[in-house]
């Protein structure tokens, strides 16, 4: 069996890498790599820094993907999707991070944070054997949604209603509720609708799974993303927030319901997403598993 591994190209790798994720879910309380949306957010993203995906490294056998090693949106923490019968490529892979996905710091130190799965041992084994020590933050994690049916009513505030970008797609008032929903101080500036542009030219941007609650004077007062894949029968949360004019109302929760609801209807059975908060388990996550940081400084 030949592996070999080389640099990422985005023209020729993007929907390879996609489709491999697709093949290598697994339904269950594990799964080790991201899903497909969560790829296609990271590439259409106004953050990623695109320069460096060329540093994104491609393990292939006998032209089949065999594993990636990437960032998401900066390099200094890396990501590793693998595929279940290349386990053994996770050394190799973690050592090609070392050398390609590292970040700079001012005092010219190289440093690299990785992203483990608590239940791989495995791997945390070989990242501690490699001086690697894991930290209390950033931590990922993951959580699902079992989508009822039927589903529930969704219940909001009066004056207020649900809609999607299908019936509405507004992006000034979407780009201010992204900038203040994250606790960004003051108006939005003037390129970051450029931004929302991109991440609806993703090619499974769906606006009617995009819902926002319209507050009674017209202004989005939460968001929820949604992303389903058919392939894999499964939602992805990503992103939400709500305007802090408009918090402890449920109005982000009933965005996310929303969302959820219409993927049910699609075809989805479970909604995922990467979040332990408690936003989530009071409405109806369990948190899966945590996705731990495991970081140190490199020698030069």
């Amino acid at each position: 069996m030949n592996i070999s591994v080389r640099a990422y190209r985005r023209k020729d790798d993007f929907e390879r890498v996609g489709q491999f994720l697709l093949e290598t879910y697994r339904p269950g309380r594990q799964h080790s790599n991201w899903l497909q949306s969560r790829w296609e957010y990271m590439h259409y993203h106004p953050l990623l820094d695109e320069s460096a995906l060329p540093n994104i490294g491609i393990w292939e056998s006998d032209g089949s993907i065999a594993g990636v090693a990437h960032y998401e949106d900066v390099t200094g923490s890396a990501f590793f999707q693998i595929h279940p019968g290349f386990a053994y490529l996770k050394l190799e892979m973690l050592l090609y991070a070392e050398n390609h996905l590292y970040k700079e710091l001012a005092d010219g130190r190289r440093y690299l944070g990785v992203f483990i799965n608590n239940f791989d041992s495995e791997f945390e084994s070989i990242a501690a054997a490699r001086g690697y020590k894991k930290l209390e933050n950033p931590t990922d994690a993951w959580s699902a949604f079992v989508i009822p049916h039927p589903f529930p009513e969704i219940i909001l505030p009066a004056g207020f209603r649900l809609r999607s970008l299908q019936d509405d797609n507004d992006l000034k008032k979407l780009d201010r509720v992204l900038h203040r929903g994250f606790n960004h101080p003051g108006e939005p500036p003037a390129d970051g609708i450029e931004g929302r542009r991109k991440m609806q030219s993703a090619p499974n941007y769906n606006k009617d799974l995009n819902i926002f609650v319209e507050a009674p004077g017209g202004s989005y007062g939460a968001y929820c993303g949604m992303w389903y894949l058919e392939k894999n029968g499964v939602a992805m949360v990503e992103p939400v927030c709500t305007d802090p004019d408009y918090r402890r109302m449920g109005l982000g929760r009933a965005a996310v319901l929303e969302g959820i609801r219409r993927c049910g209807e699609l075809g989805a059975t479970v909604a995922y997403v990467g979040s332990q908060q408690d936003f989530y388990l009071e409405m109806g996550f369990e948190l899966l598993f945590t996705i731990n940081f495991w970081a140190k400084y490199l020698e030069s």
